[in-house]
């Protein structure tokens, strides 16, 4: 029997609070782990593996990495919007200021997948968002290679979904055929991450990132659209997949998320 110690002043039992801190790291990689073990591992293989390189499908914010100074940040929106952490009134912590952005069709190569599970919690700094899936990696071509920090949304629950998360933001192939449909001012308005009239929505899209929710409306049989983006921060109006007007929308007040 293994033998337990105990304080010679009080009669504490130190086993006690080890069980106690297995037991909290355990409950916590139950909460926010949610994709089975043996499906992580898969994934983490498959990933860094014989599919680790990708394509930005959106161009990228690089930002610091809520202070860790070995990673940054990969956000489709700006530092002010990033709603990934927050202090404990609710405003949200941002990330740092933008660095320079990796446009959409950039290469990278997926190097570590990792869950939020009790290893990983305990290795985190606390100032981040830790009980996320991050996926690390690196831009091909460039010198720097300081981990670069793309964080998934919570509440995954299999394979096939992380799989379809992760593919709204990386692809498997180049976009070139994409950027060759448009005109010279829309491709450098993609990888400028600015919208610009008349741009198509696809274009939009991967300038912008995806919107918080679309309002689309049909009037003479024509198509129109409503973007809106981080709590009606910014908004987009198109007609027939087209922009027509754009507008800075609302701004947040302080320590409100958007929704």
């Amino acid at each position: 029997m293994r033998p337990r110690y105990s304080s010679p002043r009080s009669g504490w039992n130190v086993a006690a609070p080890v069980r106690l801190i297995g037991g909290l790291l355990a409950a916590a990689c139950a909460s926010y782990a949610t994709v089975p073990q043996e499906d992580r591992m898969t994934l983490a293989r498959d990933l860094t593996g014989r599919r680790s390189d990708k394509f930005l499908r959106l161009s990228f914010y690089v930002s610091p990495f809520f202070g860790d100074t070995s990673k940054k940040l990969l956000s489709p929106v700006p530092p002010d919007e990033v709603r990934l952490l927050k202090q404990p009134s609710g405003e949200a912590v941002e990330p740092g200021p933008v660095e320079r952005i990796l446009p959409a069709g950039a290469r990278v190569r997926i190097t570590k997948v990792e869950f939020p599970n009790a290893v990983a919690l305990a290795e985190r700094p606390p100032y981040t968002p830790r009980t996320l899936p991050w996926i690390y990696m690196h831009a091909l071509g460039e010198l720097e290679q300081v981990p670069l920090i793309l964080v998934l949304r919570a509440g995954i629950q299999s394979s096939e979904e992380f799989l379809a998360e992760l593919d709204r933001y990386l692809s498997d192939t180049d976009l070139d055929a994409t950027y060759a449909r448009w005109s010279q001012v829309v491709q450098q308005a993609v990888r400028t991450k600015t919208a610009v009239i008349d741009m198509p929505a696809e274009a939009l899209e991967m300038a912008w990132g995806y919107p918080d929710r679309k309002q689309i409306t049909f009037a003479n049989s024509a198509k129109q659209e409503e973007w809106v983006y981080s709590g009606e921060r910014r908004k987009a109006y198109l007609a027939d997949g087209r922009v027509v007007r754009l507008e800075p929308g609302k701004r947040l007040e302080p320590g409100k998320a958007a929704r």
